[in-house]
Parts: C-alpha cells; sequence; structure tokens
C-alpha cells in the first residue's frame, strides 16, 4: 500500500458527517419545501363538503366573481411597483456607479435603508400624514381658506398609493444588483462604442444597458415576489389582491377551498415570474473581460446638484420620512407605553431567533453537502429548496394550517385519551418557525454558498491529504474564512422573520402576536398612535444589519 494511498484511507469520510450522508439529508429537508404546497393543491383540487359539486361550484363562483378583479388589481400593482423600482433602482444605480458628486459615498450606503422598512409600516405612517385629517392637508387649507372636497387631493387609500409604497420599500433589490453590474461595466468597449460615432446615450443603450439587464431583472423579479406576497399594505389599503383575497376567504368567510383554489393561482402566476426570470438569465450571457472598475466622472455645479438630489430623495421617502413620521405620531399622539410591548418583543424574538436556529444550521449542512458530494439528484432538491422564497406567507400559511388539522385529526383518539386538546389547534409557534424555514431557507443558502465559493478547492485538498475529516476541515479552515457571511446569513434571515406579517398572521397560536401583528392590528383599527411604537421597533431593529451588509459590501469598491 502507497503513502498516498494510506492518506486517502485516512481522510475518507465516516459517521454522520460523510458526505453521501449530507447528500441524503438535504435531499430530505428540501422536500419538506413541497409538503406546504401539496396541500394547498391537494385541497383546492378535492370536493368540498358533502356535496360531490361543491368543489365545481365554488370553482365557477371564483371565476365569474373574485378572480377577475384580483387579477386585474394584482396585474395594475404590480405594473407600479415595476415602474417605481425600475425608475429609482436603475437611475441611483448608474449615478453611484457612474459618477462621483458630493455625498456619494454616504448616499451609496443610505440608499438600502428602505430594505428595513416594510411596506406596511411606510403606509401606516404616510397614511396619517397624507389623509385628510393629517398635517399636509391641515396645513394646506389652513394657508388655502379651503376645505374638504372644495380641492383635489389623490386618494390614499388606493392601489397606486400601495403600489408606490411597496415601490419605495422594495427599489433597493434592483439598486443594489444594478450598482454592482454597473460597477463592473468594462469601459473599453464603451470607448470603442464611441469611437464608431455612437453618441454617449446611444452607448449606454447598446453596451451599457445590455449588461446590466439581467441584474436588473433578477433584482425586478424579488421586488414582484415580494409585491405578489404583500398583505399589509394591500389589506389596509383595500386593495383586492390575490393575498388580501386569500386571507379574508380563509378567515372571515370560513371557505378553505375557495383560498386553497386562489393560493393555488397565486402560486401559478409565482411560479411563472420565476420561469421568465430564468429564461430571461439563460438567453443573456454577458461576461466582462475587463475586471478593472471604470474610472467615475466628477459632476460639477448642477449636474452635480441634480445627482446628490436624486440619490437624496429615495432615502428621505424611503426611510427618513416615514421613520420621522412614526416618532411624531407616537408622541404627538399621546399613546402611553404599552406595558405589553415586552411581551411582543419577546415573542417576536422567540419566533425569528427560532427561525434563524433552523434555517441556519440546515443552509450549513446544505451549501457544504453540495461542496462535497454534488450529484444531479442533490443540485435538483437544493433548487427546489432556493424556491421557497418565492411562495407567498399567506400561501405557506394555508398549507401548514391544512397539514396541522390533518395531524390533529389523526392524533385525535390519542389527544382525547390524554384528555388533553389538539396540539395544533388555533396554530402554534412550530408551525411558524416552519414557515420561515421554508421560507427564508434561500436566503442563508445563498449567502453562505457565496463565502464558501470564494474558499479555494486546493485549500480541502491538501487538507484532506494531511489527515483532517471533512468535520475538521470545515471547523479549522472553512469556518475562520466564511463566519463573516454565516454571520450575514443569520441577520438576513432574523431580519426577515422580524418582517413576515401573513404567514405569522395565519400560523400564530392564541394571544401570541408579535410586533408586525400588533403593528397591523393597531393600523387597521385606526389606531395609528399606539401602532407607531412596534412599528419603529421593527424599523430600528431592521435598520442594524442593512447599514453593517451595506457598508461591508461597499467596503470593497469604495
Amino acid at each position: 500500500m502507497t503513502p498516498n494511498s494510506t492518506s486517502r484511507q485516512r481522510a475518507a469520510p465516516t459517521g454522520v458527517f460523510s458526505p453521501q450522508l449530507l447528500a441524503t439529508g438535504s435531499v430530505l429537508g428540501s422536500l419538506v419545501v413541497l409538503l406546504p404546497i401539496v396541500a394547498v393543491v391537494w385541497l383546492a383540487f378535492s370536493r368540498s363538503g358533502a356535496d360531490p359539486t361543491a368543489g365545481t361550484g365554488a370553482l365557477s363562483h371564483l371565476f365569474g366573481t373574485v378572480l377577475p378583479r384580483y387579477t386585474i388589481t394584482t396585474g395594475k400593482l404590480a405594473a407600479m411597483v415595476l415602474a417605481v423600482v425600475l425608475w429609482i433602482g436603475v437611475s441611483t444605480g448608474w449615478l453611484v456607479a457612474a459618477f462621483d458628486f458630493p455625498g456619494r459615498r454616504a448616499l451609496s450606503w443610505m440608499l438600502v435603508l428602505p430594505l428595513s422598512t416594510p411596506a406596511f409600516v411606510m403606509a401606516y405612517a404616510y397614511t396619517d400624514f397624507l389623509a385628510s385629517y393629517g398635517a399636509l392637508q391641515r396645513g394646506f387649507r389652513a394657508l388655502t381658506g379651503l376645505q374638504v372636497g372644495e380641492y383635489w387631493f389623490p386618494d390614499v387609500h388606493s392601489w397606486p398609493a400601495a403600489g408606490l409604497f411597496l415601490g419605495l420599500a422594495l427599489y433597493p433589490y434592483v439598486y443594489l444588483l444594478a450598482r454592482a453590474a454597473f460597477t463592473d461595466r468594462s469601459e473599453s468597449l464603451a470607448e470603442a462604442a464611441r469611437s464608431l460615432g455612437l453618441s454617449r446615450r446611444r452607448t449606454w443603450w447598446r453596451i451599457t444597458w445590455p449588461v446590466a439587464r439581467p441584474a436588473v431583472v433578477a433584482g425586478c423579479a424579488l421586488a414582484l415576489m415580494e409585491t405578489l406576497a404583500d398583505f399589509g399594505t394591500v389589506a389596509y389599503f383595500s386593495v383586492d389582491s390575490f393575498t388580501a383575497g386569500i386571507y379574508r376567504a380563509w378567515q372571515a368567510m370560513g371557505d378553505r377551498v375557495g383560498a386553497a383554489r386562489l393560493a393555488t393561482m397565486l402560486l401559478v402566476l409565482v411560479v411563472g415570474l420565476l420561469l421568465v426570470e430564468r429564461g430571461q438569465r439563460g438567453r443573456m450571457q454577458f461576461h466582462v473581460r475587463n475586471p478593472r472598475p471604470a474610472p467615475r466622472i466628477r459632476l460639477r455645479g448642477a449636474a452635480a446638484l441634480r445627482a446628490t438630489l436624486a440619490c437624496a430623495l429615495p432615502v428621505v421617502f424611503g426611510f427618513a420620512l416615514p421613520a420621522t413620521l412614526l416618532v411624531v405620531e407616537w408622541i404627538g399622539g399621546g399613546a402611553a407605553l404599552d406595558a405589553r410591548l415586552v411581551d411582543w418583543i419577546r415573542n417576536t424574538a422567540i419566533l425569528a431567533g427560532g427561525g434563524v436556529a433552523v434555517v441556519l444550521p440546515g443552509a450549513l449542512v446544505a451549501t457544504y453537502a453540495a461542496r462535497l458530494a454534488s450529484g444531479p439528484l442533490l443540485r435538483g432538491a437544493l433548487l427546489l429548496a432556493n424556491t421557497g422564497y418565492a411562495l407567498p406567507g399567506v400561501v405557506l400559511g394555508v398549507g401548514l394550517l391544512i397539514l396541522s388539522g390533518a395531524l390533529d385529526r389523526a392524533l385525535a383518539p390519542f389527544t382525547a385519551a390524554l384528555g388533553v386538546p389538539a396540539l395544533f389547534a388555533g396554530g402554534s409557534a412550530v408551525a411558524c418557525v416552519y414557515a420561515y424555514a421554508v421560507r427564508f431557507f434561500p436566503v442563508a443558502y445563498q449567502s453562505i454558498d457565496s463565502g464558501l465559493a470564494r474558499i479555494s478547492p486546493s485549500m480541502d485538498q491538501s487538507a484532506r491529504s494531511l489527515g483532517r475529516r471533512p468535520l475538521q476541515v470545515l471547523r479549522e479552515i472553512h469556518w475562520p474564512l466564511m463566519r463573516r457571511s454565516v454571520g450575514a446569513a443569520a441577520l438576513l434571515v432574523f431580519i426577515d422573520c422580524l418582517k413576515e406579517l401573513p404567514a405569522t398572521l395565519v400560523l400564530r397560536p392564541f394571544d401570541f402576536d408579535t410586533l408586525a401583528v400588533v403593528t397591523y392590528q393597531f393600523a387597521a383599527d385606526e389606531r395609528l398612535a399606539e401602532a407607531a411604537l412596534p412599528a419603529l421597533v421593527i424599523v430600528l431593529v431592521g435598520v442594524i444589519p442593512v447599514v453593517w451588509l451595506s457598508r461591508v459590501a461597499l467596503s470593497q469598491r469604495q
């Protein structure tokens, strides 16, 4: 036996950390994502009640009444959000990447701050400011002497307003990807195009924009998926979107089959959006040969002022003004410090911490399994698991309620014999954490995978040749190099769990309110002064990871 063969035998993985066992566990874990979807689709195509024609009648009723309205309204809302995120995200990304102007360094990371403000929180803050009883219209009436009804003012409770606030909250998805793409553009290609007689504007459209378009399309897909999944904003503004209709059918009308069918149709829309985005990426393959970033152009005078204002206004209207309005509303509204705030924070921390505790180890195992034993089955399973982010929270909530109800019925003989209530009646914290794990696993996986991909495989081979097992390689080599990425993944998952509303609203136990839930409930009851404090806590907690992550990303390019 040669020394090399002895070394390979000594390095062979054994025990619970073998690549094959990791891959098997990752495949089985990925299949968990399918369970809520299967439950929703099964109920959608089942017959409801004792009447064998009830299912068909419910479907005909949906097509004849609410479905056209939900489809049209959701389409208009998505179009509005798409226009806002494209306009703000692409323009600010191009300005920050291509030009140098006063305040650029600070604004380059401040433009990400609206990501810490949930759209429904922004909607609540602006409603109290823009409504007929708000400060803006009161000041206008005091200046002009006009009364309500004697002048025109746009209706705040409408789908255009909901689309605008969603766009202000979601444009950082497009901005981040567009900025990275524009920063990595090749100046030599642009110079070659201009030498052939193309103007700067035509060069941008024919050379720069096609290279950045795949990244922009990916950012728009993320923003649109968040729009389809939003519940708090559309419910508060009484916008008849799919998510509001699903929640209304399930909770208010008790129509489980109708809610499942609406959820299935929304799921079809989301899958179609994913297929369009993947198809765009597949057809557009662009590679920049020169990795050296193009130099930024120094702006002066009026041009510099316009660039500063263009980048500052989204920060003002997407973060600074809503946060200020919440503070003013809380202080000026005279709402006392609610004694239940500590309980709300504790409940939120329990659920968000549980989500991180489940998602992070699963993402670590999956990424390491893909590095050690990547195969077609594992790649397919991980692709399936990474579609969880595209599932709206309300769809996951409906699916998990169906599963928990079936489990309660299966365990009914045992719970009755023991004299205990149904385990999942009224929701459970376990179901909430399950929904978080399904929806936010891709967030952790992508962050950890990007950090692990930066570690050369030759380091693994060197360590293995010295007799180190996979777990030892992970602990001694990979972990010191990737712990920053793991920390970023933990922060991202925590803030996403903190902001998640529809799944928590549907699945939480009785009398187990979180910050997002009480903010929605107070605002729905028009108790905006009381909603301001929990909303402020959400924003302030969300700022910490957003600022840290954006500044870390920018430190590599400044």
